[in-house]
């Protein structure tokens, strides 16, 4: 036998007035405002390979449309924003290398910031590792926020591994000189490197599962990489796409920090066209973290749908 029972608002409220109020309640102080929670790594399984995501640092930005969307005007750039539910004067800018285990090598695609902190190895060993420990470092492009944890005091941060980059990008930076910001930072930081480093086009395999594309626009040899295990892939964008929406739905929109802008925006339709119709998910250096999610196809762009539980299984 089963019993409903059904109260309504004035059940409810005589109930409550049938309580015994309590006149002498002890005084709580106040709890304490705790901030925002921090997560630094993320990582999923796929195939035989473990995939971290590292936030090694986080910065929020004013005037967006000094960096997006220069060749269009506030009103446009104001009125995408609002549709998207993101503000038109702040913006929050991540930066996420990831880190893969095959199983045999553990590989770091870029290094973050350098500077006081080293965000790279603090987010390293909270996901359980060491720096003596990474055997391969590929760095997608030599922009600071890349290539800056390379050393520590003059010396690798990463002591017992090797370095892959791509041979366009090397000499592109390198010869413009040491007295440019980012040919100082190759010549600084890359160059002393150079005799345990792999110089490579696209289409290089760094390991098995693991190849070179070419994604260039944002730097010379800018080059992305293609993650395949137990039949599944994950796209390592880099810096191909920096923004989820400025840059996804609107990749005509110039972006003030990439080189050839035209080749850029062609890079993005090509390569964002490619994840759509394939359905590879991808990681983006800049994306909000923890930086996977999926590419469809959206008007005249592109849609970000960030990753939930796909890879649990």
């Amino acid at each position: 036998m089963s019993i409903t029972v059904t109260l309504n608002r004035r059940h409810l409220l005589a109930g409550a007035a049938s309580l015994p109020i309590t006149t002498s309640l002890a005084a709580h102080a106040a709890a304490p405002l705790l901030g925002s929670s921090e997560q630094i790594f993320s990582r999923f399984k796929m195939g035989d390979f473990e995939i971290t995501t590292l936030l090694v640092a986080q910065s929020t930005r004013k005037e967006p449309q000094g960096t997006f969307g220069m060749n269009v005007s506030p009103e446009e750039f104001a009125k995408a924003s609002a549709e998207n539910f993101i503000p038109y004067d702040q913006t929050e800018t991540y930066f996420t290398p990831t880190l893969v285990n095959t199983g045999k090598e553990l590989i770091l695609f870029d290094t973050g910031l350098g500077g006081e902190t080293l965000g790279v190895l603090r987010a390293l060993r909270a996901a359980g590792y060491s720096e003596d420990q990474v055997d391969i470092v590929v760095l997608t492009h030599m922009h600071p926020d890349h290539i800056g944890g390379l050393m520590v005091e003059g010396s690798a941060t990463f002591p017992n591994a090797r370095y892959i980059t791509g041979t366009t990008e090397y000499e592109f930076w390198l010869a413009k000189g040491p007295e440019h910001r980012i040919g100082g930072m190759v010549a600084n930081l890359v160059k002393p490197l150079a005799e345990k480093t792999t110089f490579i086009d696209p289409n290089y395999s760094v390991a098995s599962g693991i190849t070179a594309l070419d994604t260039s626009g944002h730097t010379p040899g800018h080059m992305g990489y293609m993650l395949e295990s137990g039949g599944r892939q994950v796209f390592i964008a880099a810096d191909m796409a920096n923004h989820h929406v400025w840059s996804l739905a609107y990749p005509d929109w110039e972006v003030r920090f990439d080189t050839d802008k035209v080749a850029a925006a062609a890079t993005r339709r090509r390569v964002l066209g490619m994840l759509a119709t394939d359905k590879i998910p991808m990681i983006g250096y800049h994306l909000p973290f923890p930086a996977l999610g999926y590419v469809s196809t959206r008007g005249e762009g592109f849609h970000y749908t960030p990753a939930s539980y796909q890879f649990s299984g």
